[in-house]
């Protein structure tokens, strides 16, 4: 490993993909040494804003460096699991955006191969990151709202983008439309409730407004038990904006927090949090603004910290696989129309 900067790689440049490069670009204890993406214009643009990174058309290419440490994966859902093995198993760690794969065995594979290698296994849970959802995990680790009974977390947006080559709408490539955004909520969920251990069941209720393709989700819903407390997780893409939601109800009070803009993007958010029972009621003061792309910068930087320092990264190959467990069970409770048991579901995913 360099000595100064940690080196990184990026296979994957599209619209989120040119998001990662830039957070590392700008990441003081890192360096963007290198780019891979199948696309000539997508390379072409990489060779145009980041000069000093080589640019590939192949990944394997760029994995056939040794003077790369770490690679950000930030490829369609389909090739996660390929893409994460290959890194792995040229000796660098990873950093693989959600979701981990389309499969929970894959997910399992990653995570052994990772841990035989001795390497970092990171999953791109950027909320976990936030000034604001990350401060309610505080305020529940510091017994603001006493024992968490209930999280309701909830997302209002516009239509989602179509992706390099149309992946996003074609549900061979995407997985699942529960892969893609409410597996952050699951995420949060879960970390939010980690009191009450892991979660028991999962119930699920989904619509589409696409009659060409039904699995596509836009309206999905789901209630997640766990021991003594449940979170209930709902989202919409058939609306205007970016508008989310958490609140977390405890035995002494509730957090709500709040986030709003044109984009999920957008460096001009309005945001907030408040927490409190009756009238006693606090609002959380920030020193720090709160967005996806800052929070992006802030998981480079920790994944940098993990690679150099030897630290766990803030969404680990368990969390990660965690969440998709969670989605890949809504999908089952969507189809059919009934509540899925989490130890019944595993043991027939093996």
């Amino acid at each position: 490993m360099s000595e100064t900067k940690v080196r990184f790689g990026l296979i994957g440049y599209g619209l989120f993909g040119a998001h990662h490069a830039n957070a590392i670009a700008n990441c003081d204890d890192a360096e963007l040494a290198a780019i891979a993406v199948r696309s000539e214009a997508s390379q072409a643009a990489a060779r145009k804003t980041h000069v000093a990174a080589d640019v590939y058309g192949d990944y394997r290419e760029l994995l056939a460096r040794d003077d790369i440490d770490v690679v950000s994966v930030v490829a369609p859902n389909k090739v996660h699991h390929e893409v994460g093995t290959a890194v792995l198993d040229s000796g660098k760690h990873l950093l693989l955006e959600k979701p981990m794969a389309l499969q929970l065995s894959h997910c399992d594979e990653l995570i052994a191969l990772a841990a035989s290698k001795g390497l970092v296994l990171a999953v791109g849970h950027e909320l976990r990151l936030s000034s604001l959802w990350g401060g309610a995990k505080r305020l529940i680790d510091d017994g603001a709202i006493g024992e968490p009974l209930h999280v309701l977390i909830e997302l209002s947006r516009f239509p989602y983008r179509e992706g390099s080559e149309g992946w996003r709408y074609d549900i061979d490539r995407v997985g699942s439309w529960i892969l893609e955004e409410p597996i952050h909520f699951f995420d949060l969920a879960r970390w939010y409730l980690a009191g009450r251990g892991e979660p028991v069941s999962v119930y699920a209720c989904a619509n589409s407004r696409h009659p060409d393709n039904p699995k596509l989700l836009d309206n999905f819903s789901a209630i997640v038990n766990f021991d003594g407390a449940y979170a209930v997780i709902s989202q919409t893409l058939a609306a205007f904006g970016h508008h989310q939601t958490a609140k977390i109800t405890g035995t002494k009070g509730t957090i709500w927090a709040w986030w709003s803009a044109a984009d999920a993007r957008s460096d001009k958010p309005t945001f907030g949090l408040r927490y409190g029972l009756g009238d006693d009621v606090n609002e959380m003061e920030f020193d720090k603004p709160t967005g996806e792309l800052l929070e992006l910068a802030d998981e480079v930087a920790a994944m940098a910290k993990c690679v150099r320092e030897g630290t766990t990264p803030p969404c680990t190959g368990n969390d990660g696989r965690w969440s998709t467990l969670l989605c890949l069970a809504a999908e089952r409770a969507v189809d059919g129309a009934s509540p899925i048991v989490i130890d019944e579901f595993l043991r027939e995913s093996q």
